[in-house]
């Protein structure tokens, strides 16, 4: 004898087998056609395009803010760090690897003493985002609206230095991402304070 297979009911919430004619309208209304698809697809991709040159450019310009962060940080280190050992600190930058860290200055207060890197400080090393140019930059003792002098000092030309009286090299750190857009860390020589400054799109 031949065993006739037995076709299973869509069940309902009371238990109550679903009848044909509703179950195969069910069926229907469950699949999407091919033009419902196409053009989700198609609203997907409009919007894929609009949003993502703005998503890029807001990641780039946290990873801009996020170096200036980083350089206002190590900044604060050294000059805390100058003040509360009444030593002269510094902070050098390596610009090919983007590389930063602190540096004290060894025996008297001279121009030709030694610098050694500070061990053991939190903060006080680290490297900057590869995608983030830097270049450092000196201020004389004119204006500060006027136009910034390379810094070629024969000391050393990728540092600022902190001193123990809360005072500061007038320099400052320009930053720029790939796109252009940049951020000038303003370095206050009286106050050692950093102000941020937002240059305009080129």
């Amino acid at each position: 004898m031949r065993k006739v297979a037995k076709v299973r009911r869509l069940t309902l919430a009371i238990g109550k087998t679903m009848p044909r004619p509703l179950l195969a309208n069910w069926r229907r209304q469950a699949a999407f056609t091919l033009m419902e698809l196409m053009v989700v697809l198609g609203l997907i991709a409009i919007l894929s395009a609009a949003i993502i040159p703005e998503m890029r450019g807001s990641f780039e310009d946290a990873v801009l803010r996020a170096s200036a962060r980083q350089i206002v940080d190590v900044f604060s280190v050294a000059n805390s760090r100058a003040v509360a050992l009444s030593q002269t600190h510094r902070v050098r930058f390596e610009r090919t690897s983007g590389k930063y860290l602190v540096e004290s200055q060894a025996g008297r207060a001279s121009r030709g003493a030694e610098f050694a890197p500070v061990r053991d400080l939190s903060g006080g090393t680290g490297n900057l985002d590869q995608r983030v140019r830097f270049e450092i930059r000196a201020r004389g003792a004119s204006p500060l609206d006027e136009d910034p002098m390379t810094l070629e000092t024969p000391q050393s030309p990728e540092s600022i230095s902190f001193y123990a009286d809360g005072t500061a090299d007038a320099a400052e750190v320009w930053l720029s991402d790939r796109a252009g857009v940049g951020l000038t860390l303003r370095l206050n020589p009286v106050t050692a304070r950093v102000q941020v400054i937002d240059r305009p799109r080129p």
